[in-house]
């Protein structure tokens, strides 16, 4: 539980990161993904937990 709870709190602080060093970027991003279609975001996030959940799976096995 401990190393879920701190990834997400990592992840908060990158997204914190990220919008703090560039907010028009992160503004106008948001902008084009008000105006995405359903289906591109739905196979955005899929896509994006896929390669998270591979990813995990790799350190995982390689890691002692």
């Amino acid at each position: 539980m401990s190393e879920l709870l701190t990834a997400v709190a990592l992840a908060i602080a990158l997204e914190g990161i990220i919008y703090a060093l560039l907010p028009g970027t992160m503004r106008r991003l948001i902008g084009q993904v008000l105006q995405m279609p359903d289906a591109i975001l739905r196979m955005a996030g899929l896509t994006a937990a896929v390669a998270a959940v591979t990813a995990i799976a790799v350190i995982r096995y390689f890691s002692v």
